[in-house]
């Protein structure tokens, strides 16, 4: 088993971080700089070395929704009333993303709602319907299943390098209340997309954040990449991931990786 898993090809589901990439205008941007050069210190025996720092919110890049993320008429998911279980200085006390599993271990699957769309990138009003999911399970030969993550690519992956036409106002492709019913229905861990916002925005109320996350307790994956994935014509897959262990965080960078086993 252990040998096979080493052999299995592997993809990098994961956007690059670097000053300057697309961030939701409501998380902060990511920042980036050494705080020591090679040759600032140097020992005896002519070794030194470099560090930097770093800054980012928990939402910025390729990252995945806590259930604390969202509330709905001030309640988080599973009924707990979010007043008095919150804190700037120690986040959120229930559902923080630090009390996930350690790795998320899961059967993934890929919907490639633009190629079977006729579209190298969706259209920034387009919206994922619950037909375009039954089309693409047909036309993939496969059944999202129960406790899985499922992707959902755009396209919008290829934008990463152009911060303006990524974010595009905070405008862009993806499932409405349908869809997300459509997703709940088959009872996913987590869902993703390569968007910056999992759901067609703008949406005022972000309904599909609040059925996926507050009713449903699905955590939303976002900013993927899954252009290697989808040239391949990879539609099943094992997903594995990590989050951060940050106490009282709503959300934390990953570092997904699909395995062709």
């Amino acid at each position: 088993m252990i040998e096979a898993l080493e052999r299995a090809p592997m993809y990098d589901l994961a956007q690059p971080y670097y000053v300057g990439m697309p961030h939701h205008p409501v998380h902060p941007p990511f920042l980036f700089g050494l705080t020591k050069k090679h040759g600032d210190t140097v020992t005896p025996d002519g070794t030194s070395s470099a560090a930097e720092a770093i800054a980012l919110g928990g939402h910025v890049g390729t990252h995945i929704d806590a259930l604390c993320h969202f509330s709905c008429g001030g309640m988080l998911h599973g009924g707990h009333a979010v007043e008095g279980l919150q804190s700037y200085g120690g986040g959120l006390m229930r559902w923080s993303v630090d009390t996930m599993a350690p790795a998320i271990v899961k059967r993934g699957f890929l919907l490639d709602v633009a190629r079977l769309a006729g579209f190298d990138e969706l259209p920034e009003d387009f919206t994922v319907t619950p037909e375009h999911l039954d089309e693409a399970e047909r036309v993939h030969g496969v059944r999202v299943t129960a406790g899985s993550v499922c992707l959902i690519r755009t396209g919008w992956a290829r934008f990463w390098d152009d911060a303006a036409r990524y974010i595009r106002g905070t405008r862009g492709p993806g499932p409405e209340i349908d869809g997300a019913r459509w997703l709940s229905g088959r009872g996913v861990f987590a869902v993703g997309s390569d968007t910056i916002a999992f759901e067609r925005v703008p949406a005022a109320n972000m309904p599909v954040h609040g059925h996926l996350i507050v009713e449903k307790g699905i955590h939303i994956i976002e900013a993927l990449n899954m252009e290697e994935l989808a040239k391949d014509g990879v539609h099943e897959f094992l997903f594995l991931a990590s989050p951060l262990k940050i106490v009282g965080a709503t959300g934390s960078p990953i570092r997904p990786v699909a395995l062709r086993v």
